[in-house]
């Protein structure tokens, strides 16, 4: 399992990168190894606000239908556009061109997060 030490994680499987006031979030490894092959994208509208822990977008694998739960609070400011027709890029690069959505945020909020080394942790590693 994949797990870059530069991000912070929630408990939920999505994933942070940046130090604010605008940051880009996905899902991790693990997660999308769990959905399976990822089939559509529900990208969250840009203009948007979001509470922490709400749920923002939704991906539909061939095994499930799951919510992606904002890790911050914030206005969505970009989308992964190429998701729209890519949706498999979650699967094949969830830390690069799987990215779901830029959100800016309070940068303090990102505190809270998880390291990695918290993260392995919670994945029982």
């Amino acid at each position: 399992m994949n797990l870059p030490t530069n991000l912070r994680y929630t408990s939920d499987h999505e994933w942070v990168a940046g130090d604010g006031p605008r940051v880009r979030i996905g899902i991790t490894d693990y997660a999308q190894d769990a959905l399976g092959d990822i089939v559509f994208i529900q990208l969250p509208t840009v203009g948007n606000t979001v509470a922490k822990s709400a749920s923002f977008s939704e991906i539909e694998s061939t095994k499930s239908v799951n919510d992606v739960y904002a890790p911050i609070a914030g206005v969505v400011v970009a989308v992964n556009e190429l998701l729209g027709s890519k949706p498999e890029l979650i699967n094949t690069d969830p830390y690069g061109d799987g990215w779901i959505c830029e959100i800016e945020c309070n940068p303090s909020d990102l505190e809270n997060l998880l390291t990695e080394e918290a993260y392995k942790l919670l994945l029982g590693h």
